[in-house]
């Protein structure tokens, strides 16, 4: 059965280091067998469709083959259509009424937990806030991730070490999904 996956690249593209441009990451995905290959923005979106069900081996797959292409490695998370979309589904933030630089997911590779969390004071950031959902953070800054101090304690390593993590802002989240045609 083949499925609808999105793979979101970490740190590329990004103050002029680690450059992927995105015709040559297509053709990378395209030669490891994937079809319907399409990316999203130059920040390393890519959507695909393969057989393969175990999305870490996609993603080890084109960290290898991305590293042998560009000579750095470059972490990968891939994620397929449905999660998405119960991604966007479980949104606890009102996504219709906020402007898409307003609301990010930072998505991971696995559940971190609430312990990870323990000494960031949610009432010292207001009107920032924060929630978990299922391998995925919703942040909402009101004034944007650059302006956010509650974006900054969450990516500090106490949260984010052994954990391979990459945020997207809402409007991404949203035309991933409709990319990967999640129902």
């Amino acid at each position: 059965m083949v499925k609808k996956y999105a793979a979101l690249l970490r740190g590329v593209n990004v103050g002029g280091s680690k450059k992927v441009p995105m015709a040559q990451l297509r053709s990378v995905l395209e030669g490891l067998g994937h079809g319907d290959v399409q990316t999203y923005l130059q920040s390393g979106n890519a959507v695909f469709s393969s057989a393969q069900q175990d999305p870490v081996a996609l993603a080890r797959e084109m960290e290898a083959a991305i590293e042998a292409h560009f000579g750095f490695p470059v972490r990968c998370l891939v994620v397929d259509g449905a999660y998405l979309r119960a991604v966007a589904d479980a949104c606890p933030f009102p996504a219709a009424e906020l402007e898409g630089r307003q609301l990010h997911a930072t998505f991971f590779s696995e559940q971190p937990g609430a312990e990870r969390f323990a000494a960031i004071d949610p009432a010292a950031y207001l009107p920032e806030e924060y929630r978990l959902g299922d391998r995925v953070l919703y942040l909402y800054a009101p004034n944007g991730l650059g302006r956010s101090k509650l974006a900054e304690a969450l990516a500090k390593p106490a949260v984010t070490k052994g954990i391979d993590a990459t945020t997207r802002n809402w409007n991404t989240v949203a035309k991933l999904v409709e990319l990967t045609g999640a129902p």
